[in-house]
């Protein structure tokens, strides 16, 4: 994908959806064979204004709602999720990068908001200041979509204002930020290789002794805090919690509902049996429930009142929202029998990328729900 290129969609990636949807299941099975998308829906993921979705106005982009992208991305993944994973990174990649400086901004979006960032989101690395700037090394796992982006966002460990490396006293702790660093920068190691979501590309990004522009840096507790001090849309100042698991559990949601399809599809003659009806019912439930929390999570992302509990909500709501999900495609597995796991059955593709969708570390209770929920229904532990 090329910076600036695409044309600006009449409508946000809602209208759109149903089309890539298809255009992504025609080729999902042989995307899943060789590991990749093809090139036809990769740029489709950006002709269909995902990667502008939350870019701010200011630079051409939509700088739209949490609910339209949600919704969006649970149609595609229907068809195939690892384009609707894709689709869904690509646009919450953008939404960090809108804590750029507006020289930063500048430098992504300044030729067109369709700059496609891919993100890698623990502090793996470790920067240093320099002239300027700040000169970056390090090593990042599962960074979906690298391959198409035209940007890596990149967290690191860095010295503490005022420490050491800038004259201080030693002893405070290191901070965090986040890095822009143009893709022909990194080395890309292809080590994704996994059961499921096999085509997102979520390989390991290697950066060494690359030196980063201040203006192309902001603080990580920015986007943990979800205060912007460069935009005052309110799409820029969503604190993490409330929005991090929407952007992996709606896919896993999508592509559970893909696994439906295809057991219901294979429900026929001798296969309709009550067992098997039941299986599906049950099923059926588990994936509305996780979808009515995926979408309350993607309420309340837009609301804009974000208290300590709302938050520990959302953060339960999609680690709930994962159980339910790999509960209901291991029902239909169960429930199709070895038939419904042959090669050429897409249900045993969608339930390969469920699981690894669902296990995704912002969709863990122990990682992320457990804590914070706990604290806001019990109070601080005790001792």
């Amino acid at each position: 994908m090329t910076a600036g290129t695409g044309t600006r969609p009449a409508a946000g990636v809602a209208a759109g959806a149903e089309e890539l949807r298809e255009l992504a299941a025609g080729h999902a099975a042989a995307a899943d064979s060789s590991g990749a998308l093809a090139p036809e829906v990769v740029g489709a993921v950006r002709s269909h204004g995902f990667a502008r979705h939350f870019v701010p106005a200011a630079w051409g982009g939509a700088e739209g709602t949490f609910g339209e992208l949600t919704g969006a991305v649970l149609t595609i993944a229907r068809g195939c999720p690892a384009t609707a994973w894709i689709a869904s990174l690509t646009a919450h990649s953008a939404r960090f990068a809108a804590h750029l400086p507006q020289e930063g901004r500048r430098e992504l979006w300044g030729g067109g908001p369709d700059t496609v960032v891919a993100a890698g989101l623990p502090p793996a690395g470790r920067a240093v200041p320099a002239d300027g700037g700040w000169r970056l090394s390090g090593s990042w796992g599962y960074v979906s979509g690298v391959e198409h982006a035209d940007w890596v966002l990149l967290c690191a460990m860095a010295p503490a204002a005022g420490g050491p490396a800038a004259g201080g006293p030693a002893g405070g702790p290191p901070a965090m930020r986040f890095f822009a660093v143009r893709r022909q920068a990194c080395t890309v190691h292809p080590t994704w290789d996994s059961i499921g979501m096999r085509a997102t590309g979520s390989h390991t990004v290697v950066v060494e002794d690359v030196l980063v522009p201040e203006h192309l840096s902001f603080d990580r507790m920015e986007v943990l805090s979800g205060r912007n001090a460069h935009s005052a849309g309110a799409v820029h100042n969503v604190p993490l919690p409330a929005a991090a698991g929407l952007a992996f559990a709606a896919p896993a949601a999508g592509a559970a509902a893909g696994a439906l399809d295809a057991f219901a599809a294979t429900l026929t003659g001798r296969r309709r049996t009550q067992t098997a009806e039941t299986k599906l019912v049950r099923a059926s439930g588990r994936i509305d429930a996780a979808r009515l929390l995926i979408e309350r999570n993607a309420a309340t992302a837009d609301g804009g009142v974000f208290t300590r509990e709302l938050l520990a909500h959302s953060e339960r709501n999609a680690a709930t929202a994962a159980e339910l999900l790999t509960e209901a495609v291991d029902l239909l597995v169960h429930g199709a029998g070895t038939g419904g796991l042959a090669p050429a059955q897409p249900l045993q593709r969608f339930w390969r990328d469920v699981t690894v969708a669902a296990s995704h570390v912002a969709l863990q209770y122990d990682t992320s729900a457990r804590g914070s929920y706990a604290t806001a229904l019990l109070g601080p532990a005790q001792g």
